[in-house]
């Protein structure tokens, strides 16, 4: 099939998308490991609170690709797209298809709840939230338990999105993964070429997550007193 290369993502976009993959599996490992990587642990929760947080603003200020607004769509037009996948449609799509993009909130979400129930949880030995001292007793342990069923959700979503993109890979001859590592997508130049497409610069990107990593560090540490 001939292809031709098409901008997709921007760098902020795909910085954030390695690093949260990276940082998730970080804060298992700190997790698993226990002792003084817990303190680890608790660094990478909050870098990923603001990751997350910065996922949000960019889908709204961010590339045209990044924001919500152009590729959000509705339950049905997810559907329909889950029909395409199974018969012979395509697979090309200029960023997030119709059911990726549910499953970029469904993370986006997840990945919050369980970076908050994490600032009150406790392990009963070493490690506690900072901000712990906000919540009863017994809230500090529901919230600990919340947080550990939490990952499981997690770990159940990173699954079907790992099992999707495969599919996209070897089904339909679609690699997404190239598209968020080099940025270009390998578009057929047989399919409707792709509309143009804004892009922010990365600098502003940065600048953005300084701003907000440095919010929620500095509102953290202020909350607990």
């Amino acid at each position: 099939m001939q292809t031709t290369p098409v901008r997709l993502w921007d760098l902020p976009t795909r910085l954030f998308h390695w690093s949260l993959v990276v940082g998730i599996g970080f804060s298992w490992f700190c997790a698993e490991t226990g002792g003084n990587w817990m303190v680890w642990h608790e660094r990478s929760g909050v870098f990923l609170l603001a990751l997350v947080l910065f996922r949000v603003v960019w889908g709204v200020i961010g590339s045209d690709t990044a924001r919500f607004a152009r590729f959000m769509t509705s339950p049905r037009h997810a559907f329909q797209h889950l029909r395409e996948l199974m018969g012979q449609g395509t697979a090309f799509h200029a960023g997030h298809n119709p059911l990726g993009a549910w499953m970029v909130v469904a993370l986006l979400l997840i990945v919050v709840f369980q970076g908050v129930t994490g600032l009150f949880a406790t392990d009963d030995i070493m490690t506690e939230g900072p901000l712990i001292g906000l919540v009863s007793g017994s809230t500090a342990e529901t919230l600990t338990t919340i947080h550990h069923l939490t990952f499981n959700i997690i770990l159940l979503l990173v699954a079907v999105h790992v099992a999707a993109v495969l599919y996209y890979r070897v089904v339909k001859r679609t690699n997404l993964i190239k598209a968020m590592v080099v940025g270009q997508a390998d578009w057929p130049v047989t399919q409707s070429p792709p509309p143009a497409l804004a892009f922010k610069p990365a600098w502003l990107g940065l600048v953005v997550f300084a701003v907000i990593y440095a919010g929620v560090y500095f509102g953290i540490k202020f909350l607990a007193g």
